[in-house]
């Protein structure tokens, strides 16, 4: 791939960015690239978690490349939006977000996307696109009030103004904030201790945290997750055995992700 580099590490998959020189700015090739990386991800039954970052200290994404968009015009995206991710409504894997500077436009939607999200100290969040014409129509605006309600969301999107590191975590929008250039351990420790965990219970919780949020609290907890496909497998599972049975036997367990 040219725009986007690929590493596993036992159950993690590591995808970064690689377009420093357009601050990781996503054109029509990045995002089908990134697609194709997270459609791989989410059918591979040995990948579990997977961290997503980009080349450089400057930026993690800039948005959309402008630049690309005026030489070259419009481009059809990949049915799964955005990075390959922020339409991707049915993946039950988590993704961590490791933010090293600058999320604007695309870039902060693709943040807002993934389930955890560490930032370096010198991170920014930003939707900017009412400065150039345009709206960020790649889930933010129905993301960004979900995470800190609607008058903030507000403030934040009509202004195009930047969020620093600090105020995102304050506001809720990442999980931890540390030194310029940790993000990636930072995000690592996160996976770890996410892959000590029962792989298909992971993917339940996950799958039944966002579906409780798009429908009330009786039907999330006495009907919709009874329907839900990640509970049923969770419950099918061997993992759902081994977790007592290590538990008895004051072991670990061996998740086998089945």
């Amino acid at each position: 791939m040219e725009h986007v580099h690929v590493r596993r590490e036992g159950a993690m998959t590591i995808v970064t960015i690689d377009r420093p020189d357009r601050l990781n700015a996503l054109h029509p090739p990045g995002h089908h690239e990134l697609a194709a990386v997270f459609d791989e991800f989410a059918r591979d039954p040995d990948q579990w978690v997977a961290v997503l970052t980009a080349s450089g200290d400057r930026a993690f994404c800039a948005g959309n490349d402008l630049r690309f968009r005026a030489e070259h015009g419009r481009h059809p995206m990949p049915a799964s939006g955005f990075g390959g991710l922020t339409s991707r409504f049915d993946l039950n894997k988590p993704v961590i977000a490791a933010v090293n500077g600058l999320a604007a436009g695309g870039g902060f939607e693709l943040a807002l996307a993934c389930d955890i999200v560490v930032a370096g100290e010198h991170a920014t969040f930003s939707l900017p696109e009412v400065q150039v014409g345009l709206a960020a129509l790649a889930g933010g605006l129905h993301r960004l009030p979900r995470h800190v309600g609607l008058k903030v969301a507000m403030g934040i999107a009509l202004t195009g103004r930047r969020v620093d590191a600090a105020e995102a975590l304050q506001l809720g929008l990442v999980n931890q904030v540390v030194a310029r250039g940790a993000e990636l351990s930072g995000a690592f420790a996160w996976a770890r201790t996410i892959l000590d965990a029962a792989p298909l219970a992971v993917r339940a919780t996950k799958a039944t945290l966002l579906q409780g949020l798009e429908i009330s609290e009786p039907d999330a907890a006495m009907q919709a997750q009874e329907r839900n496909a990640a509970v049923h497998a969770m419950r099918d599972s061997a993992d759902a055995l081994e977790g007592p049975r290590a538990f008895a036997e004051r072991r670990r367990p061996d998740w086998l992700g089945r």
